[in-house]
């Protein structure tokens, strides 16, 4: 009875609501009811050509998810999904009365979650109608391009990836509006993708194809710091220069970025943030999903400044 009464899973629809009926004829304020505290929560990652270990952006999510349910004193499990599994029946078998969501994922995938009616929240994207965390993805490609601007720089690249995951298409809103807020039209041929991802070649076709342009830029803002790091090898193979001919910058401050060559210029994200607010926010949830969104800071390295 509990775990209808509750709201938890593991209950099909019909029978929760036999139990709720026959409460409610026994005279129970449903309405003070309060939903059950998440006692096992799992983590959800999409899965792509890399595994979360893999993965230096998740890995640190992971290891702030880990810290606040080992705070909480909350269960912690791990799932990965292809665009095809059965996510409800996967989140079942862990037993899970939780959900963090991180990365991307497809709509159908998410509206499986919320028809669930567990708390979920997501991570590192966003969807109508979910709790959702990120990091402040506009104003940081917004001060990367603005710092490239400020450097004298006119003919700003934008290398991306897939713009149905909301933190890229944000990254590059904010390059957009940056080249609009100090006068500079944006220029669809300097907007590239890296295709495939997460593959040198990928990187090498649209670094080749930007210099290939009748003017080539003298920047490029790489959507995050694996493909910034990828731009800066192309460039060598290329015999371009790193910053005089082109700058660099890139996003999300991983550590192999300040060991580069040059440093790297980037966007800190706090990744152990997100994964801890993900957690506080799926034990305080409220009736009306809600939207954080954590500050980021620019660090200015040698692959966009000449360093002495």
């Amino acid at each position: 009875m509990s775990r209808s009464l509750n709201n938890q899973p593991g209950i099909s629809a019909d029978t929760r609501q036999r139990v709720l009926d026959a409460a409610s004829s026994l005279g129970y304020n449903l309405g003070n009811l309060r939903p059950a505290r998440p006692r096992r929560v799992v983590f959800l990652h999409r899965r792509e050509s890399q595994t979360v270990s893999d993965n230096p952006f998740y890995s640190h999510v992971l290891h702030g998810v880990e810290d606040a349910c080992r705070a909480e004193k909350l269960g912690l499990s791990f799932c990965s999904v292809a665009h095809d599994d059965p996510v409800p029946e996967l989140i079942a078998r862990q037993e899970a009365d939780g959900v963090v969501c991180v990365g991307y994922f497809e709509p159908h995938q998410l509206r499986s979650v919320l028809e669930l009616n567990v708390p979920a929240v997501l991570v590192d994207h966003w969807f109508p109608g979910m709790t959702c965390v990120n990091s402040d993805n506009f104003a940081g490609a917004y001060l990367l391009t603005r710092h490239l601007i400020e450097l004298g720089r006119r003919r700003i690249a934008f290398i991306n990836g897939p713009l149905t995951h909301y933190s890229i298409a944000q990254r590059q809103q904010g390059y957009r509006h940056a080249l609009l807020a100090y006068g500079l039209t944006p220029d669809s041929a300097l907007e590239v993708p890296r295709d495939p991802l997460d593959d040198e070649a990928g990187t090498d076709s649209a670094v080749q194809r930007l210099m290939r342009l009748p003017q080539p830029p003298d920047a490029i803002v790489a959507y995050n710091d694996a493909t910034a790091l990828s731009v800066l090898r192309s460039c060598q193979r290329l015999g371009l220069s790193v910053p005089s001919d082109v700058a660099v910058v890139g996003f999300d401050d991983l550590a192999s970025a300040a060991q580069s060559i040059p440093p790297l210029t980037t966007i800190r994200v706090d990744k152990q943030a997100l994964g801890r607010q993900g957690v506080e926010y799926l034990l305080n949830r409220t009736p009306e999903p809600q939207q954080l969104v954590l500050p980021v800071a620019l660090v200015v390295r040698g692959s966009s400044v000449s360093q002495p």
